[in-house]
């Protein structure tokens, strides 16, 4: 690994595509298997686990709060979506 308070290249790489992928003319898929030569998992797992590192925020704090605020919207969408399945079908949550 690295130490917290610093990135590598490629964690420095992730923080500032996501910072400017929509600028470009390709399918976002396509840019991360083409730049980071990864599957999406990978790339969104890989990117997940740097949401964490100290050193991230202090490189991009923008991207890395505007990361977080997505992660946490869908996760409450699904959350949500599961709770409102749980009662559509009689509930457990007792």
């Amino acid at each position: 690994m690295h130490e917290q308070n610093e990135l590598t290249e490629r964690e420095r790489a992730l923080l500032e595509f996501e910072g400017r992928w929509w600028t470009l003319d390709e399918a976002k898929e396509t840019l991360i298997r083409a730049t980071f030569a990864c599957s999406l998992d990978d790339y969104y797992q890989e990117l997940n686990r740097l949401l964490e590192v100290p050193a991230a925020f202090t490189h991009d704090p923008l991207v890395v709060r505007r990361l977080i605020r997505l992660r946490d919207r869908r996760r409450r969408a699904r959350l949500e979506g599961s709770a409102q399945v749980d009662d559509a079908h009689g509930g457990t949550n007792a």
